[in-house]
């Protein structure tokens, strides 16, 4: 088992490729929710995303993290301690970007917590905290590109690019057919286009 030990690179590919894995799937839930909680959704769609797909990637992604995590504290490369992982902007390593990880990983935990407690929960608290999936996401991306020691690799940039485009056309409809004031959807498409912006900036 010494490819499990801080002294072994298995464990930096293991995170890294966990972490992309993580780029897809959280995207992939955050455009299933998007789109999938309005009210004018198209039948093609509404067949493909389903309650049941949107819960199953999302419990897929969770299950994931908990690899990714693991395998960043039991790497010996850099210190990450495993209070890094729970308090945001503590780490020695990459402050800033282990930092926004963090507040991710948090976020998402709340999200996890509170469905596992739906039914004890009022539906409007719970549709309150699940919003924060949403939150988190923004986060997550910066993360990647912060820490990967390869976020500026063409084949990075462009997956990670990719899901923030799907994000933001998903977004961006859903703002389109929101039914709200018209200023008002301006400045949410403001927001949605400041998306790749954002990150674009936060490449290293």
């Amino acid at each position: 088992m010494t490819w499990l030990t801080g002294d072994s690179p298995m464990l930096w590919y293991i995170n890294r490729s966990t972490g992309l894995v993580l780029l897809v799937l959280f995207t992939l839930v955050t455009v299933l929710g998007v789109v999938g909680t309005s009210r004018v959704v198209p039948s093609w769609w509404a067949r493909f995303a389903t309650v049941d797909l949107h819960r199953r990637t999302a419990l897929m992604a969770v299950a994931l993290l908990a690899v990714h995590v693991a395998s960043a504290v039991l790497d010996g490369y850099v210190d990450i301690r495993l209070l890094d992982t729970w308090i945001p902007f503590q780490s020695s390593y990459r402050p800033l970007w282990m930092g926004l990880g963090t507040v991710a990983l948090d976020l998402w935990l709340a999200v996890v917590v509170t469905s596992l407690l739906r039914r004890r929960m009022s539906l409007l608290g719970w549709k309150a905290v699940h919003l924060l999936a949403y939150v988190a996401w923004v986060p997550a991306v910066l993360h990647g590109f912060g820490t990967g020691t390869d976020a500026t690799q063409p084949v990075v940039v462009a997956l990670t690019f990719g899901c923030v485009g799907a994000v933001v056309v998903a977004a961006a409809w859903r703002v389109a057919v929101s039914g709200l004031a018209l200023p008002v959807r301006l400045m949410l498409g403001v927001a949605v286009v400041a998306a790749p912006v954002l990150v674009t900036g936060a490449m290293p």
